[in-house]
This record gives C-alpha cells, structure tokens and sequence, in this order.
C-alpha cells in the first residue's frame, strides 16, 4: 500500500513520513493540483564501501591526509614491486 499526500500534509507531517519511509519501508507519493508530482521510495538498506568511507576523512587531522597521500604514491620501478601473496 502506497501513502498519498498533498503537499502540504507532507509539509505537516515531515519527520514522521520520513521515519515511516526509512524505517517501515513505505512509499509515499506526493500530490499537488490533483496531480501525482513525486514518489519517495526508501533507500538501499546496504552501503557500498564508498558511501560508507565517503566521510572518514573529515575525521582525520590534515597531517593525516597529507601522509595518506604521499604513502599511497608508488615511486620507483614497478618491476620492483611483488606480490605479497608469492
């Protein structure tokens, strides 16, 4: 069973359709002039890695993110390089 709402009952009821989207599952379709004009669907349950590190470095220090960036550069020859699993 799919929620319609005018517009203006979502602008009411905000906080508490989100929680029914986010936690319940439920679609909501918004309506306006007697016209359907949006349809919120939940989101993915599951993160992907990069969503879920998409922030971590906010919470690192800007001496963090400067070694970070000088560690992950490969210099020298890639000949040089072998695999750990050898």
């Amino acid at each position: 069973i799919m929620i319609q709402l005018t517009a203006t009952e979502f602008t009411r009821r905000f906080k508490t359709i989100l929680d029914l989207v986010e936690y319940h599952g439920e679609e909501v379709v918004l309506i306006r002039n007697n016209h359907k004009v949006a349809r919120i669907i939940p989101g993915s349950p599951h993160l992907t890695a990069i969503e879920a590190m998409s922030d971590l470095y906010r919470t690192l220090p800007e001496s963090a993110a400067d070694e970070w960036e000088k560690d992950s550069r490969i210099t020298g020859n890639l000949d040089e390089l072998k695999d750990p699993w050898m």
